[in-house]
């Protein structure tokens, strides 16, 4: 923060001063520094000599005087602002942030034009310590004009961005969402993550970066709106990045049929902080924990078997179970994956293959439905063997049905080579 001035008071043009102004008018022009400086102070000073002086005076003590003095008309601030010495400038800086209060509610003033524009002027000033004190004074200032908070936005130092992107509440969505689209993989990202407020529209816009980093910051964010569709898909894109394990774990919003899907990857540390929620029911506590126990048994099988031979092992012993299918796609065992769909729908692996090379979501729910598996389990295919585009993917009628006719279904099967069951 600037800490320059005490909260001044806009001024006015005043009367003038026939005699006065001559007086004042001959030290500008021809008086020694002495006297400059003095006239430079005095808050009773003709507005017009004070625009003189900061136009034309040779020494930066009488132009750094102009722009502390209160009487100083806000239109000089313009003037000011590209002022060759360091000192003039962050000096008028810190007047027009403390004048901010007194102007903010007259947006439509030629005051406050004056005020953002010189103020526009010095978020992009060449030397780095007045942008980084501007930054710091409008971060979290109630009247910060969006326009310069923009400007201070889009920074390349981080020092002077990050500060406006993670607290600035004058940024709009619309400003934040650009920045996030030319940044993917900056710390950018990161910084609106972690805002004190995340819009449903920017949570989306971050995950979709795939910025791990703002991924994770976003899921610690209590701030930030993250809908059940989006921990949904958040929950599935956490296969890959263990740094949104925990942060998942702990979200409030965290529903028991997604600490469910959770349990199916994560280690035992996040595993334990899901069984010691106490939002979870005993039911719920105990189906994650024969998850858990699943998986260190499917874990440790017979390593010496082919995935088609452990597949056939299991159907033969009643095993074979759409459970056995999950836990095997949720520790990416696709080879067993494949080979208990194999089995399950009475085909051969080479046209599994085949289903999942089309990376087309029509053809693996088919597979699913000759397979007995649900279409919850079809889409969780889809989405992570078959490797279909989000905007393609086939959804849960109702949350839980297929969304194709038996027709469909039939048609499906047949352009594949099977035959409906």
């Amino acid at each position: 923060m600037f800490g320059f001035f005490k909260k001044s008071k806009i001024k006015t043009k005043q009367k003038r001063d026939p005699k006065r102004y001559e007086e004042e008018k001959a030290i500008a022009e021809k008086g020694d520094e002495k006297k400059r400086l003095s006239l430079a102070k005095n808050t009773k000073t003709h507005q017009e000599i004070l625009y003189y002086l900061a136009e034309k005076d040779p020494s930066p003590e009488v132009r750094l005087a102009v722009a502390k003095n209160a009487s100083t008309p806000l239109h000089i601030s313009t003037l000011l602002a590209e002022d060759t010495d360091v000192d003039v400038r962050m000096a008028l800086a810190g007047r027009l942030v403390d004048l901010l209060p007194e102007i903010g509610s007259e947006k439509h003033s030629q005051f406050y034009a004056y005020v953002v524009q010189a103020l526009g002027t010095l978020a992009l000033d060449e030397v780095l310590k007045i942008r980084k004190a501007l930054s710091s004074a409008l971060k979290d200032h109630a009247h910060t004009p969006p326009k310069v908070a923009s400007q201070l936005a889009r920074d390349i130092e981080r020092e002077v961005a990050e500060p406006i992107l993670r607290f600035c509440a004058a940024l709009s969505d619309d400003d934040l969402m650009e920045i996030i689209k030319q940044h993917e993989d900056g710390w950018q990202v990161e910084a609106v993550a972690a805002r004190p407020q995340v819009s449903e529209r920017l949570s989306h816009a971050v995950i979709e970066t795939g910025n791990v980093k703002a991924g994770a910051e976003l899921l610690k964010n209590e701030g930030a709106n993250i809908t059940a569709l989006l921990l949904e898909t958040i929950i599935e894109r956490a296969r890959e990045y263990p740094e949104w394990h925990e942060p998942v774990a702990c979200r409030k919003t965290l529903s028991p049929e997604m600490a469910k899907t959770l349990a199916e990857f994560v280690d035992e540390r996040v595993r334990t902080i899901l069984t010691d929620r106490q939002d979870f029911d005993d039911d719920t506590c105990e189906e994650i924990t024969q998850i858990v126990r699943r998986r260190v048994a499917f874990a440790g099988g017979d390593t010496d078997e082919t995935a088609m031979e452990r597949a056939g092992r299991l159907a033969a012993q009643g095993e074979l179970t759409e459970e056995i299918v999950t836990d095997a796609l949720g520790m990416r065992d696709y080879d067993f994956v494949k080979a208990a769909l194999a089995n399950l729908a009475d085909t051969d692996l080479e046209k599994i293959d085949k289903v999942f090379s089309m990376k087309a979501p029509k053809p693996i729910c088919a597979v699913s439905w000759r397979a007995g598996l649900t279409m919850r389990t079809a889409f969780k295919l889809q989405q992570e063997m078959g490797k279909v585009p989000s905007k393609e993917l086939l959804y849960p009628k109702g949350g839980t049905d297929y969304p194709l006719s038996s027709d469909d279904m039939k048609f499906q099967l047949e352009f594949l080579g099977l035959e409906a069951a």
